[in-house]
């Protein structure tokens, strides 16, 4: 059972409402009759317009649970809602419209240019009798500019660095125009530097345009003051939930990374992870 650890809410304007966006309730999930459970009755509760991380040590279901909440995966029991709706009730292209999912690696062998991988985005907008067209066009362009990856269009994606890519993919997820974006480690090819410049543009789309977010991630320098919730998750299963000045303490790390020695102290503002 998830401890809550605060009902306070954040202090950003965007996440004023409490009200989940996206839930789950108690979802179990294995990838074979016979394999163990790898999300173990999880529950969560993201609230609209908030900045939120997914943290927990290899193999503590991450990935599996936010693949979960973006569709691509069904409950074996439990059941995840979107806006108040079961997720498994909305078609796949509705659902594409309102949920982008960024993998934690993407590749691709054909020499498209950043702005045509881009533009696949709007995939969930056009039908066999409707092809992108020019405001497809613009919205790529904006995704990429709303990032600081407009100098990026015009390049080949196979000549860019993995960071580069990720860049592309996250525009790409944009392009969806979604209101909720899932993202699985989006950081892990990055230097320090643009891990924080990545923290710092989805913030702005929180801000700016009010895109609910969820990170799975490993950063847990990066959390505070940045995120509106944490999620810490332990065995498949939630075990935390709080502001990162609440999740990130002793008593709990030492519970979600099996007393790996991690520590966390307030200071100057903000919460210092390190590992000891």
């Amino acid at each position: 059972m998830a401890q809550t650890i605060s009902s306070r809410q954040p202090a950003t304007k965007a996440a004023s409402a409490s009200v989940a966006l996206l839930a789950a309730r108690e979802v179990r999930f294995a990838y074979g009759a016979a394999l163990p459970e790898v999300v173990r009755g999880a529950s969560l509760d993201l609230r609209r317009g908030t900045l939120a991380a997914l943290i927990g040590a290899n193999g503590s279901g991450k990935s599996s649970l936010i693949r979960l909440l973006a569709g691509l995966l069904a409950p074996a029991s439990g059941e995840i809602t979107f806006d108040g709706a079961p997720l498994r009730s909305i078609e796949p292209r509705a659902r594409a419209r309102r949920i982008a999912y960024v993998p934690q690696t993407t590749s691709t062998v054909f020499p498209l240019t950043a702005l045509e991988v881009v533009l696949t985005g709007r995939s969930p907008y056009t039908t066999r009798f409707r092809f992108e067209d020019a405001t497809d066009l613009e919205i790529a362009r904006d995704a990429l500019r709303s990032i600081d990856a407009l100098h990026l269009a015009s390049r080949s994606v196979t000549e860019l660095s993995g960071g580069e890519r990720q860049l592309v993919a996250l525009a790409r997820a944009l392009a969806q125009q979604p209101e909720c974006l899932l993202l699985d480690e989006p950081s892990s090819a990055l230097d320090l530097k643009h891990r924080a410049g990545l923290i710092r543009h989805l913030g702005r789309l929180r801000d700016e345009r009010h895109i609910t977010a969820l990170i799975v991630t490993h950063d847990l320098q990066l959390l505070d003051p940045a995120f509106d919730q944490v999620f810490a998750m332990r065995c498949g299963a939630i075990v935390a939930t709080g502001r990162p000045v609440e999740v990130l303490r002793d008593e709990v790390l030492a519970q979600v990374y099996d007393d790996a020695h991690v520590r966390a102290r307030q200071a100057y503002g903000r919460t210092f992870v390190w590992s000891e």
